[in-house]
C-alpha cells in the first residue's frame, strides 16, 4: 500500500481542521498524524485519546511516555520509539530510563519497572495478564485505575504502531537525534 503524508490542504475535509490543531499543537505536523488524515475517523481517536490522556490519565506524563515507549519497543515501531523517546526528554524522563526501554530492558527504578512488566504483558498475552504482574502492579502502588489507563495508552499505541507498520512514515527531522532501528 502507498500512503500519502497529507497537509491540511491536501487532507479530506473532515481532517483538515484536526491537522491545522496539530499543527497549533507541536509546531509542525509529525508525519504520523499526515499518514492518519486519510481517515478523519483516525485522526480523531488518535488525538481524542492523547487529549484524555493528557488531562485526565492517573499515570504521570512520565509514566505516560514510559509506557509508550516500552509498548513501541515491543511492537518494533521505529517512528514511535523515536518521537516518544524524544517527548520523554521534555517530560524528564531519566535519559538512562529511555536508554532502558528503547534497550528492551526494565527501567532500574522498580515502580517503573513494575509498570513495563504490566503493560508488556499486556501486549504480549492481549490482555490477559499474568496475576504475578498484575501483583507486582499493585504491590508497586499501582490501582485499577492505573491499569485502564495503561491499557488506553496501549490502545493509542497499537492504533500507531500498526499505522506506521504499514505506512512506513518518514521520521521527522524533529525526532531525528531519537532515530531507533528494531531488532
Amino acid at each position: 500500500m502507498k500512503f500519502q503524508i497529507h497537509t491540511p490542504d491536501t487532507a479530506p475535509e473532515g481532517s483538515r481542521p484536526l491537522l491545522e490543531q496539530v499543527q497549533q499543537g507541536y509546531g509542525f505536523i509529525p508525519s504520523v498524524y499526515g499518514i492518519f488524515a486519510e481517515s478523519p475517523v483516525a485522526t480523531s481517536t488518535y488525538i481524542h485519546i492523547t487529549d484524555q490522556l493528557k488531562a485526565h490519565s492517573v499515570l504521570t506524563p512520565q509514566e505516560q511516555q514510559i509506557v509508550m515507549i516500552a509498548v513501541s519497543e515491543q511492537n518494533g515501531c521505529e517512528y514511535c520509539v523515536a518521537a516518544h523517546s524524544a517527548v520523554a526528554g521534555m517530560v524528564q524522563v531519566p535519559q538512562e530510563t529511555i536508554a532502558s526501554l528503547r534497550e528492551g530492558r526494565l527501567p532500574s527504578d522498580p515502580k517503573q519497572a513494575a509498570l513495563v512488566r504490566f503493560a508488556k504483558a499486556a501486549v504480549e498475552h492481549r490482555g490477559w495478564i499474568p496475576e504475578a504482574d498484575q501483583q507486582a502492579f499493585l504491590v508497586a502502588g499501582y490501582t485499577t485505575r492505573h491499569a485502564l489507563d495503561v491499557l488506553s495508552i496501549i490502545a493509542l499505541k497499537t492504533l500507531s504502531n500498526y499505522s506506521n507498520h504499514l505506512a512506513h512514515p518518514p521520521l521527522d527531522p524533529q525526532f531525528e537525534a531519537q532515530r531507533w532501528s528494531a531488532k
